[in-house]
């Protein structure tokens, strides 16, 4: 008899901790229903079996599951933004050492983008950025820093000649004095602790996959990662309903501020 959905997700959990009650349900059954279709294996428990016993698999359907989508410097004109007011807001309240989170930072696009913005307003040696993933496969492509050329389009000419070199292979990698700014750490939004006493927490186009209850959870935990006056940066598909009811200010459409007491 063919194993129904719920008890796949308690498998799911047991196997990789991934709680897949905090995902919209219809979208997530849908998009494992289409990656199980790629396999020769028959219905949930077919799959269930094959991911206990295959890495290659696991890892395929980690990746699947956690809809890796990223660009350096994604919606232009928000990344302006901060560059032009969010990061001399947060110097003149923080100073240079700002303490920055890009949570959810998949391939690394995002962390790096944020590494070579805040360079035109603080020496490298002073730029600490944390970058967390839930997916291992991702974080391994963020800490190698190469990419294919058109995933690098939209970085500015300036920093493409400056932090990118090409390699034999025509692919286009991040140079070390960028790479060497960024943390990467495997950590699971909705399961692990969150850091504490952040001035800048950029985290966008990912919330949307979940439910409303776990978004809401995740909203929270943020702010209260966030020092007071810190600010929240999230992407261009999300918006936080009942962002007074948690505390934050809208400063913008995409920015959200702690203020301070």
């Amino acid at each position: 008899m063919a194993v129904d959905y719920e008890w796949f997700k308690k498998g799911v959990f047991d196997l990789t901790k991934i709680d897949l009650n905090a995902y919209k349900e219809k979208q997530m059954k849908r998009r494992i229903d289409t990656l199980i279709g790629k396999y020769d294996v028959k219905g949930y428990d077919g799959f269930l079996d094959l991911i206990k016993k295959d890495r290659e698999a696991l890892d395929s359907f980690v990746s699947y599951l956690t809809i890796n989508v990223s660009e350096f410097f994604r919606n232009k004109e928000q990344w302006e933004l901060m560059d032009k007011e969010m990061v001399p807001e947060l110097m003149s309240k923080f100073g240079k050492n700002l303490k920055i989170w890009s949570a959810a930072c998949s391939t690394g696009d995002e962390p790096y983008t944020i590494v070579m913005m805040l360079s035109k307003h603080i020496p490298l040696n002073q730029i600490s950025v944390l970058a967390t993933d839930l997916d291992a496969v991702v974080l391994a492509k963020a800490k190698a820093g190469i990419y294919d050329k058109k995933e690098v389009a939209g970085v500015p000419d300036e920093f493409k000649k400056k932090y990118f070199t090409e390699t034999p292979e025509g692919k286009m990698k991040v140079s070390d004095e960028i790479k060497s700014r960024v943390t990467f750490k495997q950590s699971d939004l909705l399961r692990d602790p969150y850091p504490k006493d952040y001035h800048l927490i950029v985290c966008r186009n990912v919330l949307i996959y979940f439910t409303e209850e776990a978004k809401d959870d995740v909203f929270r935990k943020y702010f209260a990662t966030l020092q007071p006056g810190g600010i929240l940066f999230i992407g261009s598909t999300e918006q936080i309903i009942n962002y007074k009811e948690i505390g934050f200010v809208r400063k913008n459409s995409f920015y959200y501020e702690k203020p301070k007491t």
